[in-house]
């Protein structure tokens, strides 16, 4: 085995131990949604099979999200109305659940773009007026399409890669799962106000 390739299992099985770090709590949280094939542990994997996996994962628990919220719920925020009496916590401004989304998917297509190297062929500062359900999970899906067409072009060799300064496909890509993953659990919360299970976690035994 050359040093060459001895670099490349090294870095792809960093890469994998960094993914698993990032994206295995929610995965198990959602009921292992798109975990994809049975690989042996210490095993080389590589780099875009698993990112596109944990795209994959994320793609699941936001569009089950996004499509058990109720249409005429995409404009619900929550508001001191229904909490205690005499909290003294601000609600105006506070995001509705379609700015959520939307946020979403705007951030997405930054973060992966620079994942893949890849520009989006989208309006993407438009998708933040976007207020109908139909429309706005046709945008999710969209952009997590784009996600896994950014992620099939990380490889062993470019997976550290200065894009800029110290971030690489990796870091940018530890970024993007972390910021929807954030902002996933603020949806799940909304969902929750609203006596609505998130599809994730159906059938999970309550502790």
């Amino acid at each position: 085995m050359t040093m060459k390739t001895v670099k490349s299992v090294l870095v792809a099985t960093a890469l994998t131990l960094m993914v698993v770090g990032v994206v295995g709590v929610p995965a198990q949280m959602g009921g292992g949604m798109g975990a994809g094939p049975q690989v042996a542990a210490g095993s080389a994997v590589d780099p875009a099979k698993s990112m596109d996996a944990a795209v994959t994962r994320l793609e699941n628990l936001w569009m089950g999200a996004a499509q058990a919220m109720p249409a005429e719920k995409y404009g619900f925020a929550p508001s001191a109305a229904i909490f205690v009496p005499g909290q003294t916590v601000k609600y105006d401004g506070v995001r509705t659940f379609a700015q959520i989304v939307t946020h979403t998917i705007q951030a997405n297509y930054n973060a992966f773009a620079s994942v893949g190297g890849v520009k989006p062929e989208v309006d993407v500062q438009a998708i933040g007026s976007l207020k109908n359900k139909d429309d706005i999970v046709k945008a999710l899906a969209a952009t997590f399409a784009f996600a896994h067409k950014a992620v099939a072009n990380v490889t062993a060799a470019n997976a550290f890669q200065s894009i800029r300064g110290t971030q690489t496909p990796v870091t940018a890509f530890a970024g993007a799962i972390g910021h929807a993953e954030d902002e996933y659990g603020q949806a799940v919360e909304y969902l929750r106000m609203n006596a609505i299970v998130p599809p994730a976690s159906e059938g999970r035994p309550r502790m």
